[in-house]
């Protein structure tokens, strides 16, 4: 006969007590990041298994009609607190008032997107809850019958999927990878809830904790490779920084932007935020290129989602062929110089 040990330190709680999806919705400068308005469209999928509601979280200063975006994507609710002490992103606080609503709502399932943001407070949340949490899943199911979450992510280094559940703690928290699900169509027609909420006693920062005295955009022209259309990647095949600035030249002249496996940031010859992968960014483009990119599973598990793979690399043998849809095998700095003269020449014609 088996038994279940449940922690004594940690609360008991009634299961029976928690119900709905809620996600917390990440936003910059009024913009929702793409990974919170995915993780609604899939928290509608899996509220209609289980028949309940799905419930927005949103925190900051100043939110005026953002509110209400949620609810277009697919939210019925939005529940939201705005507070000057709020301006600043401090996630001692943020997750203060998550914790605080939860305990006041007590929603069965809290979804997070797997930014840098959220990948640091999701699990300060679940700590505070004494909760399960299970980082950078790459998809949700949920068991209709016990309501435990199906947390499915990657282990050991890609090769296997780990199913994970929480069957004894509520809420159950996960956060998830930008770009693995869908954006769901924007539907302005849309009605819901939105709740504002007032808490006192925020904690404040103290001489231990760090704050943010201002906040400086980088200096690159080209947008962020979770943002693009089209992706040109960098891989270890390039053999520098020289073959990275030809890449860069390409993509600027497809209207792309630059990505890199994980050797090459690793290198140094792109910065960390382009790195593409298991362990960096998940993309969805309509047009991959890997250039010289070998095609370890690790990096195709961050590209797999793109609608069409091309793939150029000397080596005929190289894995990354077997997902593409075109392929082209020879050095890449002959073929990247030729395609830079064909769209050189097209712009000439064109003009």
């Amino acid at each position: 006969m088996s038994s279940t040990r449940i922690c004594p330190e940690w609360p008991q709680i009634n299961k029976s007590d928690y119900k709905g999806i809620w996600v917390y919705v990440e936003h910059q400068n009024g913009v929702i990041k793409d990974g919170s308005l995915q993780l609604i469209g899939k928290a509608r999928e899996l509220a209609a298994k289980i028949n309940t509601d799905v419930s927005a979280v949103m925190i900051g200063h100043g939110l005026g009609d953002l509110v209400k975006e949620p609810i277009y994507y697919g939210a019925d609710r939005v529940i939201y607190v705005d507070d000057e002490a709020l301006s600043v992103y401090m996630p001692h606080v943020y997750s203060s008032v998550i914790v605080n609503l939860v305990n006041k709502y007590k929603p069965e399932i809290v979804l997070f997107a797997a930014t840098k943001r959220g990948r640091e407070l999701a699990p300060y949340v679940a700590n505070t809850l004494r909760a399960g949490i299970t980082a950078d899943c790459t998809d949700l199911d949920v068991d209709v019958k016990t309501r435990d979450l199906d947390q499915v992510r990657p282990t050991y280094g890609g090769n296997i999927l780990a199913h994970i559940r929480t069957p004894n703690r509520r809420p159950q928290l996960a956060s998830v990878r930008p770009n693995v699900f869908p954006t769901p169509p924007r539907d302005v027609n849309r009605k819901g809830e939105v709740i504002r909420e007032s808490l006192n006693n925020l904690p404040k920062p103290n001489g231990v904790l760090l704050g943010v005295k201002s906040v400086t955009k980088g200096d690159s022209d080209l947008p962020p490779v979770e943002k693009a259309d089209l992706v040109v990647t960098a891989g270890r095949g390039v053999s520098g920084p020289e073959g990275v600035k030809l890449l860069i030249e390409l993509a600027k002249a497809l209207g792309g932007t630059i990505g890199g496996t994980k050797k090459v940031t690793d290198a140094g010859w792109l910065p960390t935020d382009r790195q593409i992968g298991q362990t960096g960014k998940t993309i969805r483009p309509t047009v991959y290129i890997g250039v010289g990119v070998s095609g370890a599973i690790q990096h195709i598990f961050g590209i797999k989602e793109s609608k069409i793979i091309v793939a150029i690399n000397s080596d005929p043998n190289a894995p990354i062929f077997e997902y593409a849809d075109y392929g082209i095998v020879g050095d890449y700095r002959q073929i990247v110089q030729a395609l830079l003269e064909l769209l050189n020449s097209r712009r000439q014609t064109v003009k």
